[in-house]
């Protein structure tokens, strides 16, 4: 049998793996593992994992993953989240679809502290969506903007995806950070502008809410500053080089948390339980990271990522040929896969060929993560459906599907708007750190 058969034979039993709910993590150990035994002995195949699972937990920039996680869990049980949602309420609210348009703005503020999509997708969720329900708004519309807005986690920096995204290529993350702020941007742009649209057609579903007098907006406003004024600390820090993104988030967990005992917004208790909620989530991604560290040499042992390349290029379709292949499997296995699932599995196979067919990696991190985000609300399985639909008990699933279409056409265009305007991604770091 060929290194080229086993590696087949090995992504095949990945995906059977995951498809009988093996934790993703475990199953690229598994098929990375015996993958190596198999082709280079079980000396090998155990030194590699020693070595690797020691310098994935030893990597000085995982350091931001649990991190940030502590600052999105602080905020979160300290009810930061709640000012914003309040805040973005009462300046939107007014407007038809007010309420969903201040739901996908506090999505993109809070993604700002979070960096996880499910994260951002439950906490505003708890929040926004009994209001909406109370002022009489559509199912579709409530349950769609949470659900899309959600995806705004992975995109947002600090994200989760550009982290592994940068373990997994060996890329900057403070430069995918910076690339994720304007298409994190145009995307809530694009997903408010969807909300008008729908609220306008069908004005029942999206009702305007009650004027709220500028004092009061002020003074929410004023709540939801100390927040604000640590993610611009923590985001804009970076960008004025200031410090690294590992310093970022130490600086942003210890002010939030600082921030919450000083406010006497948690207790030691709520403490407690945000850190053992951050270790476990910390946990997870370490493991997955390890997961990935593992597979990647079996994969180059295999050649699959070669021989993926010559394949494509022998194709001839030209390089974007090429890129609206890749992304139409990415799009295709996000109605099977969780985006963490296709991150870390797809990338080290298909980013030898990106880099070959000359694209930016930085600006294909960016496309990668919206096409990821695109599947976390595709059916059959689009995980922030579900999490909406753990909140919004009472809604069909058929009807929160219905209502992430309109966004997901939006995300559509969003990511159109990179490929053909690709400055949109790398202006910002390009002016940080340079060509």
């Amino acid at each position: 049998m060929t290194d080229l058969s086993v590696g087949l034979l090995g992504i095949g039993g990945l995906f059977l793996l995951m498809i009988f709910r093996t934790p993703v993590a475990f199953a690229m150990l598994i098929v990375g593992y015996f993958g190596l035994w198999q082709l280079e002995g079980s000396r090998t195949a155990g030194a590699v994992t020693l070595t690797e699972t020691y310098s994935a937990v030893t990597n000085y920039n995982l350091i931001v993953v649990p991190m940030f996680i502590l600052l999105g869990n602080i905020s979160s049980v300290a009810g930061f989240s709640r000012a914003l949602y309040d805040a973005a309420f009462a300046w939107v609210g007014r407007f038809r679809g007010g309420l969903a348009s201040a739901s996908v703005l506090g999505c993109a503020v809070f993604s700002a502290v979070s960096g996880s999509s499910v994260a951002t997708a439950v906490t505003i969720g708890k929040v926004a969506l009994p209001e909406m329900k109370r002022l009489g708004y559509g199912d579709a519309l409530s349950t769609g903007s949470i659900a899309a807005g959600g995806t705004l986690g992975f995109l947002i920096p600090p994200s989760t995806g550009f982290v592994l995204y940068a373990i997994l290529t060996e890329e900057s993350i403070g430069r995918l950070f910076m690339a994720g702020i304007l298409p994190g941007l145009l995307l809530m742009g694009l997903f408010i502008g969807t909300i008008a649209i729908i609220a306008t057609l069908s004005p029942e579903t999206g009702p305007r809410g009650a004027r709220v007098p500028l004092t009061r907006r002020l003074a929410l406003l004023g709540r939801a500053m100390p927040l604000l004024s640590i993610i611009g600390i923590s985001i804009g820090g970076i960008y004025a080089g200031i410090f690294t993104p590992v310093e970022a988030s130490a600086i942003g967990a210890g002010l939030v948390t600082l921030l919450a005992f000083v406010m006497r917004a948690i207790s030691l208790r709520t403490f407690r339980d945000a850190l053992f909620e951050t270790l476990k989530t910390s946990a997870m991604l370490y493991m997955v990271v390890i997961g990935a560290n593992v597979l990647n040499p079996f994969l180059a042992v295999t050649h699959i990522p070669e021989t993926l390349g010559h394949a494509l290029v022998s194709m001839e379709i030209g390089p974007y040929g090429t890129l609206a292949l890749i992304l139409l499997g990415y799009i295709v296995l996000g109605m099977f896969l969780d985006g963490l699932s296709m991150l870390v599995v797809t990338i080290p196979i298909v980013f030898p060929v990106i880099v070959q067919l000359g694209f930016d990696p930085v600006w294909f991190g960016v496309v990668a993560v919206i096409v990821i985000e695109m599947g976390m609300i595709t059916p059959p399985v689009g995980l922030n459906v579900f999490v909406v639909k753990g909140v919004a008990t009472d809604v069909p699933m058929a009807t929160v599907f219905k209502g992430v279409t309109p966004f997901l056409m939006a995300m559509v265009l969003g990511l159109l708007l990179i490929i053909l305007f690709p400055q949109i991604a790398l202006i910002v770091p390009n002016s940080m750190f340079g060509q």
